[in-house]
This record gives structure tokens, sequence and C-alpha cells, in this order.
């Protein structure tokens, strides 16, 4: 009798290992398509990339017609980058060349301009200013 039912234990476990074995190769497969799906994806964006390219060297990018339209520079601005109009942009361009070449930019932190005699006029009579707050001052100067 105890042989009888070491057998049928022993036929009993035999396909129980053998269905812990079936779900350890069901969980790969699905892990195995997955990966396959991610390598089509990657091809299909590296199909499309090529596509988007092309589209935006047919549009030329036109510059903001506000930003190039003449300004007369007044006032105190006139007196550093001179009474001549010109766009915005230069108008810019020329106070950075003034503070740069007389070295009104604050050497501990950068971001400060030191005003001279000029530029303490055109600031408001404050003798630091931010370069945040330099186009501020500027677009009050030009008209």
């Amino acid at each position: 009798m105890a042989t009888a039912k070491k057998a049928t234990k022993a036929a009993k476990k035999a396909p129980a290992k053998k269905a812990a074995v079936k779900k350890v190769a069901a969980k790969k497969a699905p892990a195995k398509k997955v990966a396959a799906k991610k390598v089509a994806a990657k091809k299909v964006v590296a199909k499309k990339a090529p596509a988007k390219k092309a589209a935006k060297s047919k549009v030329a990018r036109k510059p903001n017609a506000a930003f190039m339209k003449p300004l007369t520079p007044v006032g105190p601005l006139a007196a550093v980058i001179g009474a001549a109009p010109l766009p915005r942009t230069e108008a810019t361009s020329k106070i950075w060349a003034y503070i740069k070449k007389n070295k009104l930019q604050d050497s501990v932190n950068r971001r400060n301009i030191n005003a001279d005699d000029k530029l303490k006029v055109l600031f408001g009579g404050k003798t630091q200013v931010s370069m945040f707050d330099l186009t501020k001052f500027v677009s009050k100067n030009l008209k």
C-alpha cells in the first residue's frame, strides 16, 4: 500500500512540474514579441525622420518686420548710439558695443551694467541696471 501511495504521489507531482515549465515558457514568449514590436517601432521612426527634414528645408524663415523697421533714437539714447534711424536689433547691438568698449559690465555679476555719465541719463539716474532692463530703456527712447 505504501508503494501505491508513492506511485500516485509521483504521478501527481510529474504533471505539476510540467505545468510549471509551460508557464515559464509561456511568459518568455510574449517578451520576445514585445522586443520585436520595439524594433519595428524604431524602424518606423527612422523612416519618418527624413520626410520631416525635407519639409523644413522647403519653407524659408522670414525675419519679423517689426524688428527690422528703422526707428529713430531720441534723447539720451541718441547721445550713445547716434541719431540715425536704425532697427531695434542694431540699436541693442550698438549699446552692447559701447558697454564692452568702455568696460561697463560689472566684473562680479556679469548681468549688471554699471552706468557712466551718458548711460546714467539713459537709465533714469540709476548707477547700475540689469541687462534684462536694458531693452526697457532702449524701447522708451526709440521713436
